[in-house]
């Protein structure tokens, strides 16, 4: 498991000459990382004066955050697993017309994988991303920049994840399934770039004033 490693050890594999883990997982990693945030800036929230009206929705931030982390972490080896399913389609016999069948068949079901695994990592780093938007603007505000170090990272998923859609959506050939991925794929990058966007412009704003 690649997420059994040291992070010296996991940085070392992605930094050798195996394909995976490689993008899709450091996305998702990325995802993790933003959740952890996520909890640190709600937990620096509790119990402090002058926030004492959040606490509620701080605990459940910290909950759904936690969540993600399970969720996102899971996902850093399910997207190499994922590539080495088409990988191991490629290597399946191909003499005859019906072993090259299944064959291509295989490698179709299998980069249909690979392309919604990724997506659904972007799926749940922008809704990481709105529960963010939100602990950034009700949390502790000494911990602001924290949440926006979270919202940068949660964003590095999304549009990461995103890229790795589009490279297996390309060897497809269910037109109507990838109409469908690039479109949510299309919106999901316009939305997570906006709310980012939004938070840093605030931000920025408020430290330079």
């Amino acid at each position: 498991m690649l997420t059994d490693l040291t992070v010296k050890e996991f940085l070392d594999k992605v930094a050798g000459n195996d394909p995976v883990p490689g993008g899709g997982s450091v996305a998702a990693l990325n995802g993790a990382i933003a959740s952890a945030l996520t909890a640190m800036v709600a937990n620096l929230t509790i119990g402090k004066k002058n926030y004492e009206e959040h606490q509620e929705f701080m605990q459940r931030a910290i909950e759904a955050a936690r969540e993600g982390i399970d969720l996102f972490v899971v996902n850093v080896d399910r997207d190499s697993e994922a590539y080495n399913k088409v990988f191991d389609c490629f290597k399946m016999p191909k003499t005859t017309d019906e072993e090259k069948a299944a064959r291509s068949a295989a490698i179709q079901e299998a980069t249909k994988f690979a392309a919604t695994v990724p997506m659904e990592v972007a799926r749940k780093a922008y809704y990481l991303m709105l529960l963010i938007k939100d602990v950034a603007h009700l949390g502790n505000q000494n911990a602001v920049t924290d949440a926006c170090v979270a919202m940068m990272s949660a964003r590095s998923a999304v549009l990461g994840a995103l890229m790795n859609v589009r490279i297996n959506l390309g060897s497809l050939k269910d037109k109507e399934f990838v109409a469908k991925m690039n479109d949510e794929a299309n919106e999901l990058e316009l939305l997570a770039c906006e709310v980012e966007k939004q938070l840093l412009e605030e931000v920025n704003q408020q430290l330079q004033s």
